[in-house]
């Protein structure tokens, strides 16, 4: 199988889930090919081209940082392929996490993966899927209210207050198009800062306001799913418990210093996911990532869910093998029916 990560940058990406897939991806004796979000080449009447850094076949390391440590070494090494070289194209760069100066990065590796699949490309997650989800805060919303806490999506402070009176006075305010706990900001009683906040947020689009949970003291739940399910691997499951050492962070994003730990798949979190993966197989969302406070969804992460690589630090599996399994059987369904299944139907299906 030859496949290809989409990333942000080879040179700056840190060793996370995209890494530790890449890892097995090379160890399961794939041709692993790694490419930056501005590395795409289009050229009319034919195939898109790539410039990409293949991965040797003979290297050497202990662990996912060397292993890595390597691959940015060769960083520069690139080689030009085209589509036609290719079975698989993974996507995992995060455009919400573009600086202000890579504007043109946040929405051209989806686009330019809508023509590699139109080429005949197994494209994960589908690339029109993420078109869709793009706003994934926004396509969060178009799951059924029954597993979400109320919220409002506008750029209208005095919608806010209304929307504050109506949850108790008790709100988190957050934008549309973020990651990472940035700009996330809990509003009580006093109101402090509204104004201000509203005004740091809104000055990059929508905000979005959630009702708070005060669960959310204990920690928020990750929940890895790969085609519609949660992801398993010898009778354990893709799931970890974020929990923040600071007491008064109510934010459990593990780049704000939250610490991960074991915990139990519970009755409400099954509900959960009973309840979203009608959705994600029928949209084409292979691998996904979901956030839970107690028995509510807080988020959803279509875009580049991360957390893999703490999973064995808990004592867990890696869950990596299941994935690339994944892949390596869609690719020889695609074959054994002449490349006429659909991407969107081929992306999720076990």
């Amino acid at each position: 199988m030859n496949i290809c990560f989409v990333i942000s940058d080879i040179k700056t990406e840190a060793v996370g889930t995209s890494v530790v897939l890449m890892k097995k991806a090379h160890e399961r004796g794939h041709t692993l090919y790694i490419m930056g979000v501005g590395d795409f080449i289009f050229h009319h009447n034919a195939p898109m081209s790539l410039r990409c850094t293949r991965v040797k076949t003979n290297l050497e390391y202990e662990n996912a940082d060397e292993f890595w440590a390597q691959i940015q070494e060769d960083a520069a090494k690139k080689k030009v392929i085209t589509s036609k070289d290719l079975d698989v194209l993974f996507l995992r760069n995060n455009p919400t996490e573009e600086a202000d100066d890579r504007r043109w990065a946040e929405h051209s590796g989806i686009a330019f993966a809508r023509m590699i699949q139109q080429e005949g490309v197994l494209v994960l997650n589908d690339a029109y899927a993420m078109s869709h989800a793009y706003i994934d805060k926004l396509y969060f919303e178009e799951l059924p209210s029954s597993i979400k806490p109320d919220s409002l999506v506008t750029r209208d402070i005095d919608d806010l207050l209304q929307f504050w009176e109506e949850v108790g006075k008790k709100m988190v305010l957050k934008p549309l198009e973020g990651s990472g706990g940035q700009n996330v900001y809990l509003i009580d009683e006093d109101k402090k800062n509204l104004t201000q906040i509203f005004n740091t947020i809104s000055s990059q689009g929508y905000v979005i306001a959630q009702e708070f949970l005060p669960e959310v003291s204990k920690g928020d739940v990750r929940i890895i799913l790969m085609n519609g399910k949660v992801l398993e691997e010898n009778g354990e499951k893709a799931v970890i418990r974020r929990v923040n050492s600071d007491k008064d962070e109510f934010r459990s994003n593990i780049a704000l210093g939250a610490k991960v730990e074991k915990t139990e798949y519970t009755k409400e979190m099954q509900k959960i996911v009973e309840v979203t993966a009608p959705k994600l197989i029928n949209d084409g969302l292979f691998f996904v990532g979901l956030d839970i406070v107690n028995d509510k969804l807080i988020e959803i992460n279509v875009l580049s869910p991360g957390g893999m690589e703490y999973f064995e630090s808990i004592g867990l599996p890696s869950f990596t093998t299941p994935v690339i399994e994944a892949i390596e059987r869609k690719i020889e369904y695609k074959k054994l029916y002449n490349n006429k299944m659909v991407n969107k139907v081929l992306a999720t299906m076990d």
